[in-house]
């Protein structure tokens, strides 16, 4: 079933997507752009690197509301992690650190939250009810989440068919985490507690390609609410993906869109290559029940080894111990995402879970001679009793990391004889993911009873319905009817643009052409050529298209128009000129023309009137000009 074998990325087909059964959806994390935080009136949006205090706390789990616990609760709890919080007073409140009880729900959040569902065409719910969500990797100091479903079964339209939004919920943003090595992990709490938005669509892309365009669609629909945050970090998308007889696995924390296609389709090979090594597993007849493994404490033998970060090891009188794993022989080495092997699983379940983050964590006798040598390995086989069908793994640091370790290494080899464990896993700059935690699952979410469930009435659903804006869509649809060029529909779709096109075209202003130039090309323009200049706001744009529909000044004279407000921050309306000034121009520059040599004396005119024009700051049209030089005699 798995003979199929991957092609590198800008080679594989939709037909080939199709072959392995590839399914993703996207879970968008969106800040709303409020006054105030979710949940205390702590101000919203203000980021510092400073910071007043530290805190520091550890996190264990709780039982679930059926009294069992959470499988990612239990794992972050094996880490041991001593987690600091940097606070400063201006951000953060007695709330954020669980020590006095929530605020009512911030109703400028709500609304916003509930307009964005409108604009999903999302039946809103008619209770909200707040739950809480348990994060044990310190993310929040309370150690869960508080959040709550607004809206269901929504829609965007792509390509012809529509991708539906299953929920979408509305929660508290978590800390900023400023690193994490080894049994310690640091936050910044500024952004702690910032309403954002969670959307979370159907399965319903089949190729990478599909997931970033509709994570497009959703970015750009919930911008032109004009309710949410923009710039870095203020949007984060987290990815599902799955083949056939594979799992859902989460890409998390995805850092642009662009990204996206190169992430799922690695992660899509991930899931196959993990599975055909199932299949050779059970070629070898190791299953989960014939399963066979040792633990050896080798720390004696840490001298005799000069791979450097094993001298090391014995140098700081560190422990060091071997997992064999029975007739596994050459599979560590075995391809699982672009350049990236089985034993960057095991590594990567050590690294997070065991906290041994210093690399390479651990080395193995697959990696044919790269870290310990050929009469090493040898050794070890021999004085460990392991044949040559076995595969040793050797891991070392403090002794309660390696026992944690060991234990890691053994149960993520035991996963691979039965398929794709569930995991949430960490999106990488080169397009690659690695293990951050075990996948969550519904033990982690029970009601919370320090606040009261909020009705949405069908008062406030109809008050935000009359302030909803145009579907971005619609409005680009509009657009192209209108004339405006294809490659400025998109920046023209921009709501206070295209309002600002609409309140002229087509009664002040007909040229739908010239209108979208200077709203959508000019800015462009300013911004490359004047970098620390000012750019101009909608207002001035106003003024100008004001000033252009009642002929106060013409269409040649705008770029000069905005150029001198941004370097200069005054907004001076020259007017158009008679043909007395082009004439005197011409005088003035005419002995000048006659010493130039024209290679091309066809092109004279032109060549002549270009100079003209922009020596009057382009305040006439150039047709006008080339009339006046053409009937002007001397040169």
């Amino acid at each position: 079933m798995y003979e199929f074998e991957f092609k590198p990325f800008n080679k594989m087909t939709r037909a080939d997507y199709e072959t392995v059964g590839f399914k993703s959806g996207l879970e968008i994390h969106q800040q709303l752009l409020t006054e105030k935080k979710l949940f205390c009136r702590c101000p919203a949006g203000k980021y510092s690197t400073e910071y007043d205090a530290e805190i520091l706390r550890h996190m264990r789990p709780t039982l679930s509301e059926l009294g069992e616990y959470d499988g990612t609760a239990l794992m972050e709890f094996k880490t041991r992690k001593n987690i600091t919080y940097r606070i400063k007073r201006e951000t953060v409140c007695t709330y954020e650190m669980d020590d006095t009880p929530p605020f009512l729900i911030n109703d400028e959040a709500l609304d916003a939250a509930l307009s964005i569902g409108l604009l999903y065409d999302c039946n809103l719910v008619d209770e909200l009810h707040i739950i809480r969500k348990q994060y044990l990797d310190g993310s929040i100091p309370t150690g869960f989440q508080r959040t709550a479903i607004f809206a269901l079964n929504g829609k965007v339209p792509y390509k012809g068919r529509e991708i539906n939004v299953m929920q979408m919920s509305i929660e508290e943003d978590s800390c900023r985490e400023v690193s994490d090595k080894g049994h310690d992990r640091i936050y910044l709490t500024d952004r702690l507690g910032m309403p954002l938005i969670e959307t979370v669509t159907a399965p319903e892309m089949f190729e990478p390609i599909e997931v970033a365009e509709v994570a497009s669609i959703c970015s750009r629909l919930v911008r032109s609410s004009g309710r949410v945050r923009r710039g870095i970090g203020a949007a984060r998308q987290d990815v599902n993906v799955s083949v056939t007889g594979g799992t859902r696995i989460e890409i998390k924390g995805v850092p642009r869109i662009g990204l996206i296609p190169l992430l799922t389709y690695n992660e899509a090979r991930r899931q196959w290559n993990l599975l055909r090594l199932r299949a050779e597993l059970h070629r070898r007849k190791i299953t989960s029940e014939t399963f066979s493994s040792r633990i050896v404490d080798i720390t004696r033998y840490l001298s005799r080894f000069a791979y450097l970060p094993l001298k090391e090891a014995a140098e700081k009188g560190q422990k060091a111990s071997c997992v064999i794993l029975k007739g596994y022989a050459g599979l560590l080495h075995w391809e699982t995402q672009t350049g990236t092997y089985f034993a960057r699983e095991i590594s990567d379940r050590i690294r997070v879970i065991a906290c041994l983050t210093d690399l390479p964590n651990i080395v193995h006798s697959d990696s044919k001679g790269e870290n310990l040598s050929a009469p090493d390995w040898s050794f070890l086989n021999k004085t460990l009793e392991a044949t040559s069908d076995d595969t040793l793994v050797l891991v070392w640091g403090d002794e309660n990391d390696v026992k944690t370790a060991c234990s890691e290494i053994i149960i993520r080899a035991k996963e691979a004889t039965i398929g794709i464990p569930s995991e949430t896993r960490q999106a990488l700059e080169d397009g690659t993911n690695g293990f951050e935690r075990i996948l969550p699952g519904a033990e982690r979410m029970y009601p919370d009873t320090d606040l009261p469930p909020i009705r949405v009435t069908l008062d406030r659903k109809k008050r935000l319905e009359q302030n909803l804006p145009e579907k971005f869509w619609e409005t680009e649809k509009k657009l192209s009817d209108a004339g405006v060029p294809a490659d400025l529909i998109r920046e023209m779709s921009n709501p206070a643009k295209s309002a600002l096109f609409f309140e002229f075209f087509p009664n002040r202003i007909s040229d739908a052409k010239l209108i979208s130039k200077i709203l959508a090309n000019y800015p462009k323009r300013l911004k490359k050529k004047f970098r620390s200049g000012i750019q101009p706001e909608t207002e001035i744009y106003k003024i100008i298209l004001e000033n252009l529909a009642d002929g106060k000044i013409i269409p040649s004279t705008v770029f000069t128009i905005l150029a001198n407000y941004s370097i200069n921050g005054e907004l001076i309306l020259t007017g158009p000129l008679d043909n007395s000034a082009i004439e005197d121009k011409i005088r003035e520059k005419a002995d000048e023309f006659r010493e130039i040599i024209f290679r091309n004396p066809e092109k004279k005119t032109e060549v002549i009137s270009g100079k003209i024009l922009a020596g009057l700051n382009f305040r006439v049209a150039f047709s006008r000009v080339i009339q006046s030089v053409e009937g002007f005699k001397g040169i």
